[in-house]
């Protein structure tokens, strides 16, 4: 059998798995609901306490967050582009498409990579993941074949080697702690510091200035300034992620993900072909062991008045909480696109789905223009409550401009551009 150029072209509307893009939707408005706050906040992703507020609605904001969406949008967006890869390389291979399978994944993958950079860099959101995601694609291509039993046995190693890796960060930092107040205690006592606690010092004095009313106003006004100043102002903090998270966290955290999604799609989970009972269960034991653990670590970061050691701690059992949650949104969404119930707002999630690279990059555009001096310069003016009114309007933008977009136009424009790139084809846009 011979293949040639012509007949491998990107997936047909028709061919698409109708779950996978509705949970692609829903799981791109979730990261948004979590990436607002580093949008939109100085240093408050995570901690409250820094900016943004820490009482009343927007406590309540933090707890609700963190319980259902924090870690779990991303694991999911992960499991999904995981999916995707495979799907495509699968797709081809069946065609006969032979090594141009292989060429057509890794040049796609390239261009994700420049993507994000793009992203990253130019669009000024130091947490885009498109970077991360090209990297580890790269070493998804050589699980493809392993079986559903294989690729959870290594996800779930991956995992332990991440809440292990987040042990040994732990003992650091109460180490690191305990230097602090060495620090102190050598001082009120007019000892002389050794070169080992001056280095502690130096760090605790960055860590509680960045914390302080004066570095959040620095970095607020640092963000307001223009287009260029603010390129400048980010452009160590783009480096610095994308040199380290590779290899501290994407291996762990994302890679995990990845062949955990192939493994789940190999199993016919994600295609909403498993029974009402069994996506029930799923969601039960997800929701069980996810939201049981989340608890408990809000609970005792909140106890702890969101201590550095707190968070800390917390990071040796993140995994367990964002994957059993994860597990317990997949079981929920596939009983959802089972049912026959609110069938227009699937369409339409399903829709912003189709358009997840276009959407996910509008997020950055909006966010810019929004927060940063690029536009209306309004970085650290709200509340992080008030940050979800920007969210819902985004949400509600989608949905109606999605399916609009869809009506007339194959692909959304980036997904478009990315394909022409990927196959070294021009393909048509409308319909």
């Amino acid at each position: 059998m011979t293949t040639t150029a012509t007949s491998l072209t990107p997936l047909k509307a028709m061919d698409r798995i109708h779950s996978l893009d509705v949970i692609r939707g829903i799981v791109l408005f979730g990261i948004l609901l979590m990436n607002i706050n580093g949008m939109g906040l100085a240093h408050a992703y995570g901690d409250p306490t820094v900016s943004g507020g820490s009482t009343g609605w927007d406590l309540y904001t933090w707890i609700a967050t963190n319980m259902f969406f924090e870690g779990t949008m991303r694991a999911l967006f992960s499991l999904l582009f995981g999916v995707g890869m495979f799907i495509l390389l699968d797709r081809l291979e069946n065609k006969g498409a032979g090594l141009k399978a292989a060429d057509i994944y890794f040049r796609r993958l390239l261009w994700l990579l420049f993507f994000g950079l793009v992203h990253g860099y130019l669009l000024l959101w130091t947490g885009e993941i498109l970077y991360q995601y090209a990297l580890m694609g790269f070493l998804v291509y050589s699980f493809r074949y392993l079986s559903p039993k294989k690729l959870i046995l290594i996800a779930l190693f991956l995992f332990s080697v991440g809440a292990l890796w987040s042990y040994f960060d732990y003992t650091k930092d109460v180490k690191f702690m305990e230097d602090v107040a060495l620090v102190k205690t050598n001082k009120s006592e007019g000892k002389t510091l050794t070169k080992e606690l001056k280095e502690t010092e130096f760090k605790w004095e960055n860590k509680q200035w960045e914390r302080s009313p004066e570095g959040v106003k620095d970095y607020n006004n640092n963000m307001r300034k223009s287009y260029l100043n603010v390129v400048a102002f980010l452009g160590p903090t783009n480096q610095h992620y994308d040199e380290n998270w590779p290899y501290r966290y994407d291996l762990w955290d994302v890679l995990s993900m990845m062949l955990l999604g192939i493994a789940l799609f190999k199993l016919n989970i994600l295609s909403a072909e498993k029974s009402y009972k069994f996506y029930f269960i799923m969601a039960t034991l997800g929701y069980l062991v996810g939201l049981t653990t989340n608890y408990f670590e809000i609970n005792y970061i909140m106890n702890q008045k969101f201590s550095l050691l707190s968070f800390s701690k917390t990071n040796i059992t993140y995994d367990l909480g964002r994957v059993g949650v994860a597990m317990g949104h997949v079981g929920l969404i596939m009983l959802f696109c089972k049912s026959s119930i609110l069938k227009w707002l699937k369409n339409a999630l399903s829709a912003v789905g189709k358009m997840a690279l276009t959407n996910y990059v509008m997020h950055s555009v909006f966010a810019m223009f929004i927060f940063t001096g690029a536009g209306f310069a309004l970085f650290g003016t709200f509340k992080r409550h008030e940050l979800l009114y920007i969210v819902f309007s985004i949400w509600l933008f989608q949905l109606i401009a999605s399916p609009l977009w869809l009506k007339y136009f194959q692909f959304g424009p980036l997904e478009w551009l990315w394909r022409n790139l990927s196959y070294k084809k021009r393909h048509a846009l409308k319909k």
